[in-house]
């Protein structure tokens, strides 16, 4: 078997490759990614092929699917205010750039299993949410994701191809950047406790966020892929469970070398107030699933963030 994972020198694809090697025997793995937030450390010791290119370049993409039977379609601009800068790039790679690797995989015969985002359900305020809610995106990357995703399934509908859309909640953990102006905020919490500087809250921090850790959404991939599983409706991929900014402080607490200051700051346009995801359908599909529980993955997270700070108090 040989698995296309796209965006896979980032810290959710190069997870995603390292699991795909050590569990899927006889495996072969390639990369596309532009490494325009990927890295090539992140693919160290991986025994994967690397093709450095974007998935909206259509040559670049039909060389990458040769002889391919199934893509993790995970490249993409994943950032809601990045989105708001320049929505016409996001739309350009999140929904051209899917269109592209939707008709090499239907020429290829390949399945598609592809990483949509919570973000689709913007200002429904259903708790959990389930992935038959109603969706109002708020940002031009979640009308992206809403609109790549529906390529996704369409494509499954049209043409017999198998095909898996999941929608990503907020996924943590080792190899997230927090050196950027768009981190997610687990990393930008985890760095500035770890040097000493204040955590910054946009809004007043009673806002919740569902946190899933990157090794389980690796775990859930490779099995997506090795069962070749298939759904004809989005699927939630969460923890199943929210925790508050201000509570999210409190738990980083104990994995940090002291407690850690708040600085409060104004609320980021296109972001939404709470989230919670209804698992039942990832349960169903995913008999046996297990999750990271968070105080673990927070540790992991710290731990990793330690060896990669030079100077950070331990």
């Amino acid at each position: 078997m040989l698995v296309l994972v796209t965006g896979g020198a980032g810290f959710i694809g190069s997870t995603v490759v390292d699991r795909l090697l050590r569990e899927l025997p006889g495996a072969s793995v390639r990369v596309l990614d532009d490494l325009s937030t990927g890295r090539r450390a992140n693919l160290a010791g991986a025994d994967a092929e690397l093709i450095v290119g974007s998935v909206t370049d259509r040559g670049t993409v039909a060389s990458a699917m040769a002889g391919v039977d199934a893509v993790l379609h995970l490249a993409a601009i994943g950032s809601v205010p990045l989105s708001i800068d320049d929505p016409v790039r996001c739309h350009a790679v999140n929904v051209t750039g899917t269109v592209e690797v939707l008709q090499a995989a239907r020429e290829a015969g390949a399945q598609v299993v592809f990483a949509s985002s919570s973000a689709v359900y913007g200002t429904n305020p259903a708790t959990p949410i389930s992935e038959d809610e109603w969706t109002a995106p708020l940002s031009p990357y979640a009308a992206s994701k809403l609109a790549a995703e529906a390529y996704v399934l369409a494509y499954g509908r049209s043409y017999g191809l198998p095909t898996l859309a999941f929608r990503f909640f907020n996924v943590y953990g080792p190899r997230q950047a927090a050196d950027h102006p768009y981190a997610a905020v687990i990393p930008k919490f985890t760095d500035a406790g770890l040097r000493g500087r204040p955590l910054p809250i946009h809004g007043d921090g009673q806002q919740t966020r569902d946190f899933v850790h990157v090794d389980t959404v690796a775990r859930i991939l490779c099995r997506a892929v090795a069962e070749r599983t298939g759904h004809p409706a989005p699927v939630n991929l969460a923890g199943g469970a929210s925790i508050s900014m201000l509570a999210l402080v409190d738990q980083l607490s104990a994995v940090l070398p002291e407690p850690p200051r708040v600085r409060h700051e104004p609320p980021r346009a296109g972001d939404v107030r709470h989230s919670l995801a209804d698992v039942r359908r990832l349960r169903e599909l995913f008999p046996g699933v297990t999750q990271v529980p968070l105080a673990d993955g927070l540790a992991r997270t710290a731990d990793w963030f330690r060896s990669q700070c030079v100077g950070a108090p331990r």
